[in-house]
């Protein structure tokens, strides 16, 4: 690819008054910082992409600084006009950093540059925050009988209604205390069942409605990707006017919008909105959604048995099983009954809206999914996939792609500067370009999509395919400072999970490091078989061995990992990205296997099957720029400064004697490359030896 060269923009640089470069070098001189020239052809690119009006795709390697090269730009180009800059990322940690750390940094300088103060807010989903409305009626909500009669999950409520009655709390779940996802939902509402500052009494008080007021009057809005995608997908205005929007942690994006998207339907979920609406509204109309949902249990708790113990059964179907499809058309009917009687009658809302609100967005929730799940079946739109899910008994319904509706509620509309540390697959950007909609010239000629794409062809506003291209590299030395190495002799991953030969490979590597390891694993099976393993040969050594669980804290986990410097943390993949360790505590990453999507991965293996059809490769087009985004990300947990130094270990020996295995290469960090062990070992026992000698 063609490095970048930044534009002459169309607006003088005299005339603006700001300059963004200067005002970046303003900053890092008042941090104590230096110069770093990724960082500034970044800044450069993200000014030159606001002021000319178009797209911007910035791959910027760990310890870039990228969270100022975008910052401060778009603060300069848009806030001095008094315009705003939304950005939105895909993890908390990233969102905290950027409201607690990153933007207070440099207010006070781009403070006295713009000549007023410069505001920012943090806004999420409504669900995110206490609703004081359903806690005043916690006594009498449904929620709250999932709760009752459990000692511990009183003892949490009770702690969190303390906490939320106290001056000055956020009623954001990120600043609560600790509590059981069934006390949180007892005491919060969905979006759909929020009834909304006019019509609550607590409008003037609540929590979500003051977070969102402040976000509507900042300068700088940061969220997250799922209500940014909400927002695009449903086009329905949940978020301030913005002038750019800035997605960092971008190869998230995907995923992170299908998840918002995806409609779920479970016997639980029914049943709730049922015993509200009897609840709240007695009669022939609940009474039948009741007997209904009681139905669908039936039937999902059937079609679960016999998926769990017949193979042959598939858990994705092109239309619902006739078992299935009967009693959610029953669901359909009595909730469109249910919602049409309230609309009939008014009377029956009675005075507390609030409860009658929360039972009526239950209920069209329900609606909705169950409207949805109709549709699909009788149109087998190959556009959606539609699976079952043993383990949760849930039924969901997902899009294949979000890209044109990307392109055109998103791309259209602003300039969008979509960064990461891992945006190309194989030195180029073209499977991000198509994820997010930015190819234009991915686009079916069905005629049902034909009206879409003419808006697209003739663009009024900004054109999706406007789109410019950087990659600023890293400051870091990878190949002095690391070493990769792909173990050729072992034998390659089976279904059967992590192979014994692997599981050894790892004790041994881990011994000559004297611990300091994060062990990435593809599924929970590799966690279990690799902590058995290593608590068996690591034993004498006494290497403290972290193994994650279920629903453990992230955060938590990588604090411990870093605080014993001689610690194993072994995990699954919610590590695989995000977590930031430098030093000693982390001189070794291994990998399992590359983390291609499963072959039994509904939405993989329906985009997979789509590609083929539409004359690419499944394989090459979905499952090889999937894993080499997440294989980046997961090589990216070593090097983390200019100091760290150590070994990435791929234990999967397809990475050599595959052909596809130069393009997963291609997409990583360029550290120098060994398949011999001996060499490996010796340079892990050597950094063991001097960080021993540090102290450390």
């Amino acid at each position: 690819m063609p490095e970048f060269k930044p534009t002459e923009s169309k607006v003088s640089r005299k005339t603006r008054g700001i300059d963004s470069i200067t005002a970046l070098e303003k900053v890092i001189a008042e941090i104590g910082g230096s110069p770093r020239s990724g960082q500034i052809k970044m800044a450069q690119a993200v000014s030159d992409a606001i002021t000319d009006g178009h797209h911007l795709l910035v791959q910027a390697g760990t310890g870039t600084g990228k969270s100022f090269a975008y910052l401060v730009p778009a603060i300069v180009e848009c806030v001095k006009d008094n315009g705003k800059v939304l950005v939105a990322t895909a993890t908390l940690a990233l969102q905290r950093q950027l409201v607690e750390r990153d933007i207070p940094r440099i207010e006070g300088v781009l403070s006295k540059l713009l000549d007023r103060p410069l505001t920012f807010a943090i806004y999420k989903g409504v669900g995110n925050y206490l609703c004081k409305n359903k806690m005043e009626s916690g006594e009498e909500a449904i929620d709250f009988e999932e709760i009752e009669g459990i000692s511990s999950l009183e003892k949490e409520a009770k702690k969190l209604r303390e906490w939320a009655n106290k001056s000055g709390v956020s009623g954001d779940r990120d600043d609560a205390p600790e509590v059981d996802r069934r006390v949180w939902n007892a005491n919060s509402v969905s979006g759909r069942e929020c009834i909304g500052k006019e019509d609550c009494k607590f409008g003037d008080t609540c929590f979500a409605v003051t977070a969102k007021d402040k976000a509507l009057k900042a300068d700088v809005v940061v969220t997250n990707h799922t209500l940014l995608a909400i927002e695009i997908v449903d086009s329905h205005p949940i978020l301030p006017d913005r002038d750019v929007i800035i997605l960092d942690e971008a190869h998230e994006f995907l995923d992170r919008t299908t998840q918002a998207v995806t409609e779920e339907l479970t016997a639980g979920r029914v049943e709730r909105a049922a015993k509200m609406a009897r609840k709240f509204f007695p009669g022939r109309e609940s009474d039948k959604l009741v007997k209904a949902s009681e139905k669908l249990r039936d039937a999902i708790e059937s079609y679960g048995e016999e998926i769990k113990f017949n193979s042959e059964i598939s858990a994705r179907f092109t239309e619902l099983p006739a078992v299935l499809e009967a009693p959610i058309r029953e669901v359909r009917d009595a909730a469109d009954d249910f919602v049409n009687y309230l609309r009939r009658d008014s009377d029956v809302l009675g005075e507390d809206i609030g409860k009658t609100a929360q039972a009526k967005g239950a209920v069209q929730e329900v609606l909705t999914t169950a409207k949805k799940l109709i549709t699909f079946s009788k149109n087998s739109d190959s556009q959606l996939v539609a699976w079952f899910e043993p383990t949760y008994s849930s039924i969901y319904l997902a899009p294949l792609s979000v890209a044109q509706v990307l392109a055109k509620n998103m791309l259209q509309q602003t300039p969008v500067i979509a960064t990461s540390a891992t945006l190309t697959v194989g030195n180029n950007f073209n499977a991000i370009k198509s994820a997010i909609g930015f190819n234009v010239s991915d686009f079916t000629d069905d005629e049902s999509d034909s009206e879409e794409i003419n808006t697209l062809s003739n663009f009024k506003k900004l054109s999706p395919d406007n789109v410019k291209e950087l990659n600023v590299g890293s400051p870091f030395d990878f190949e002095k400072q690391g070493i990769l190495y792909l173990p050729a002799h072992l034998p390659e991953p089976t279904r059967d999970g992590v192979s014994k030969e692997a599981l050894e490979e790892l004790g041994e590597l881990i011994e000559s490091a004297g611990g300091r390891t994060l062990a990435l694993f593809s599924s929970w099976r590799g966690v279990e078989a690799a902590d058995l393993h290593l608590r068996k040969v690591l034993a004498e050594l006494k290497i403290p061995i972290i193994t994650q669980k279920k629903g453990d804290s992230v955060g938590n986990l990588v604090e411990k990992f870093a605080s014993i410097h001689d610690s194993v943390l072994i995990g699954t993949l919610s590590l695989w990205q995000g977590i930031d360790v430098p030093g000693s505590a982390c001189t070794l990453v291994t990998i399992d296997r590359i983390p291609f999507p499963r072959p039994d991965e509904p939405i993989f293996a329906a985009r997979g099957e789509l590609a083929s059809k539409k004359g690419g490769n499944g394989f090459r087009d979905v499952s090889l720029p999937r894993a080499a985004l997440l294989l980046s990300q997961g090589v990216g947990r070593l090097i983390r400064s200019t100091e760290d130094k150590g070994v990435v270990a791929i234990l999967d020996s397809r990475i050599v004697n595959k052909s596809y295995g130069s393009t997963l290469l291609k997409s990583m960090p360029p550290f120098w490359k060994t398949t011999d062990k001996k060499i490996v070992k010796e340079s892990l026992a050597k950094l063991h030896k001097d960080f021993l000698q540090l102290g450390q």
